[in-house]
């Protein structure tokens, strides 16, 4: 894995059950205020990308745009995941000092 701290951290809370994956749950758990922070790998579609970027920007849930989807999907250990809701205050602070 590369060596950036802040994948290391989305491994810990996808074990921990803290993550949630899937463009529709991800929304869903933005709608109903328990996303704390959602990440976007730099490289999805146009439709994906708006969509999610506008339920963040509506419901003031923190947005990042990271590295690629394969990076991401490594460091949950899954394949094509272009986004991940992180529902834990502890792990979303940690992930906006890493990534600020």
């Amino acid at each position: 894995m590369n060596n950036k701290p802040y994948l290391n951290l989305i491994g810990l809370a996808y074990r921990a059950r803290k993550c949630s994956l899937g463009e529709e749950a991800i929304i869903k758990d933005i709608q109903e205020s328990r996303a704390k922070l959602v990440l976007l790998a730099n490289d999805t579609g146009k439709q994906t990308k708006k969509k999610m970027t506008d339920k963040c920007h509506f419901y003031n849930v923190p947005l990042y745009v990271v590295d690629d989807r394969d990076t991401l999907s490594k460091a949950i250990g899954k394949t094509d995941r272009v986004a991940i809701a992180i529902l834990d205050d502890g792990f979303a602070n940690k992930l906006k000092t890493l990534l600020d």
